[in-house]
């Protein structure tokens, strides 16, 4: 496992770069149990914050600029904020790029507390914009591997803008800020799940989320379990342009649905019933997709019931019916995904294994007996893995973090 990031070398790091101390925002990866591909279709999904995160270092400007680092990446991109006609470069910075352009002009900029002056060292009215700002990022989570390093990226940055301009925002009208922010800079029709996780994840919990009303029940994640993650350590490039095809072929199923009950919104909405009764209307893969969004928000809400229940035998056993689902159904997972989903399942102690994230590679997830999650388990999993698919794994227990918050630091 990558070595954890200590906030203070952050902060060491940016003074030294940036000649002046920086203050520092932190938003979390998540892994997500059960609830893939739903969040889009109005479902349910059951995240939780991971205990990595990506961290931001920024300090205000005079002028409008935005200048970005990224220490993992070692590279640097400046923008304008004045820009008449903000567009995406192609570049891991567009994520950067779109928060603060959509926090500095679009809707949601209404919800900010006006405070007398921006804090950026001139004094000048405060409009509801961001100022320019000087930013470090550093991140453990890991980059294209399903555990959502986009929206920890997008949360911490907001934070951060948020914080050197002033003003306040509550978590919800961030997480949608920075939603729109992937939808219109990056050009991934991403669900609020990633998002809304970053933002209010709790230490020690799940969230079972209604991605429609928003509605949020923390779900306690006892300490006779562990949570497991294991990176496949593959990307297959197809993966975001086979999200967005995904997400055309649930909505062409709404749209045959509500031809015949105009009531459905969102595949949320539908049952197997009323999907098959317009099944001849349907190609093939668009009726699989369907299938597995409708019987995945099933046994979302049954996983969170078993959880608080502490029936570890039952969530288990709907994971590997959620993997299965992601598997034949939507058609997103990939070998690798399932070799190790296929190693994990059968180690002693664990309960249940699953993909997680967008599929097309990145991690599997499981729920672990407390007693069991030992290095050996740990260093059988990569042996096995790295035995048949001649790639070392990453793999790791984690503990359910909390979601995004500031730092300050007692010295830089």
């Amino acid at each position: 496992m990558a070595d954890l990031i200590h906030p203070e070398e952050v902060a060491r790091e940016f003074k030294t770069r940036f000649g002046r101390a920086g203050r520092l925002h932190r938003a979390p990866g998540r892994v997500n149990l059960i609830g893939e591909h739903t969040d889009y279709n109005d479902g349910f999904v059951l995240p939780m914050a991971l205990d990595r995160s990506t961290w931001v270092a920024a300090a205000p400007r005079g002028d409008r600029a935005i200048v970005v680092r990224s220490r993992e990446l070692d590279e640097e991109d400046v923008f304008d904020l004045d820009d008449s006609l903000p567009r995406p470069q192609g570049r891991w910075s567009d994520y950067v790029r779109g928060v603060a352009t959509i926090l500095d002009r679009g809707p949601e900029r209404a919800a900010l507390q006006e405070p007398p002056a921006c804090q950026s060292g001139v004094a000048r009215p405060f409009q509801g914009r961001v100022c320019g700002a000087d930013l470090l990022i550093a991140s453990d989570v890991p980059i294209g591997a399903g555990v959502s390093s986009s929206a920890a990226l997008e949360v911490a940055c907001a934070g951060a803008l948020l914080d050197l301009a002033g003003g306040t925002m509550d978590p919800t009208p961030i997480a949608r800020a920075c939603q729109r922010a992937e939808h219109e800079f990056v050009g991934i029709r991403c669900g609020i799940m990633d998002q809304m996780i970053a933002c209010h994840g709790r230490a020690g919990h799940a969230l079972l989320l209604d991605t429609r009303s928003l509605e949020r029940t923390f779900v306690p994640l006892p300490d006779s379990i562990r949570v497991l993650v294991c990176n496949t350590m593959v990307r297959h490039e197809l993966a975001s342009g086979e999200y967005n095809r995904r997400r055309a072929d649930c909505e062409l199923g709404v749209a045959a649905l509500r031809r015949a009950v105009p009531v459905i919104r969102a595949l949320r909405d539908a049952t197997l019933e009323q999907l098959d009764a317009v099944r001849a209307d349907l190609p093939d893969p668009v009726y699989a997709r369907c299938r597995h969004v409708i019987t995945e928000n099933n046994r979302v809400g049954r996983a969170a019931d078993a959880l608080m229940r502490e029936d570890f035998s039952e969530c288990g056993a709907l994971m590997a019916a959620s993997h299965a689902s992601l598997r034949d159904d939507y058609d997103v997972s990939c070998r690798e995904l399932d070799v190790m989903a296929d190693i994990v399942a059968d180690c002693d102690g664990v309960f249940g294994a699953r993909m997680t994230g967008g599929g097309f590679g990145g991690c599997v997830v499981a729920i672990v007996e407390a007693s069991r999650a030992s290095d050996d388990l740990l260093q059988s999993i990569r042996g096995q893995y790295e035995a048949n698919v001649g790639r070392r794994p990453d793999v790791w227990i984690t503990a359910a973090g909390a979601g995004a918050s500031a730092w300050s630091p007692a010295h830089v």
